[in-house]
């Protein structure tokens, strides 16, 4: 059997100091603190038997794979595949208590969350980004992948792997900023799901962190 793992890396923090919910919004990019976090993941990685590097097309996944791909010399490529979950709230503050969700017409937005009707369904989420992460794979065969993604794509896809119901509470997903959720395959077959935090913890709490 040929061991391949493909490491699912969720970008670092972005500047967003009016704290809205930009997902798929162009012009985000990461803070300083999410530079020195790619720069941290770079080194975590340093070691390991890379030989593909893929990104989200958005800026702040783009701009966290750079320092992985310089480290081992690879070219970085993209995958729309990899991209935030689109949301109907995008460009708004959401938070509970604030923003969006307190004017009632947005309310008939928040009447399915198992799908969830205020954004693309969870199992459309989990098909794409497991399409993303099988092409990786078979890129990487008998190495190492990495693939820069974002929070919601990343806990759904791992949450689908595990058997899991999608839906879920997002202030208890376990990917913080700049985390690896790292998926060992022998052949094409998945063997194990590891996360680590070279970064350290960040709040799944924050809005568009």
């Amino acid at each position: 059997m040929t061991r391949t793992i493909v490491h699912l890396v969720r970008h670092g923090e972005v500047e967003n100091p009016t704290g809205v919910l930009y997902g798929r919004m162009p012009g985000f990019v990461l803070s300083e603190l999410g530079k020195r976090q790619a720069l941290i993941v770079a080194e975590h990685l340093a070691g390991n038997d890379l030989t593909h590097v893929v990104a989200s097309p958005l800026e702040r996944a783009q701009q966290t794979a750079a320092p992985i791909t310089d480290s081992h010399r690879l070219t970085l490529e993209t995958d729309e595949r990899l991209i935030e979950a689109d949301n109907v709230f995008e460009g708004m503050r959401v938070a509970v208590g604030d923003g969006a969700l307190r004017s009632p017409r947005h309310w008939p937005r928040l009447r399915n969350p198992f799908r969830p009707s205020w954004g693309e369904p969870y199992m459309q989420i989990a098909r794409r980004m497991l399409a993303a992460a099988y092409r990786a794979r078979a890129r990487a065969e008998g190495h190492e992948a990495v693939c820069v993604s974002h929070q919601l794509p990343i806990w759904t896809l791992r949450r689908f792997l595990e058997g899991k119901r999608l839906w879920h509470d997002p202030r208890r997903r376990q990917c913080s900023l700049a985390s690896l959720t790292s998926l060992e395959f022998d052949d094409e077959r998945l063997v194990a799901i590891r996360y680590t935090e070279p970064a350290g913890a960040s709040s799944p709490k924050v809005t568009g962190a």
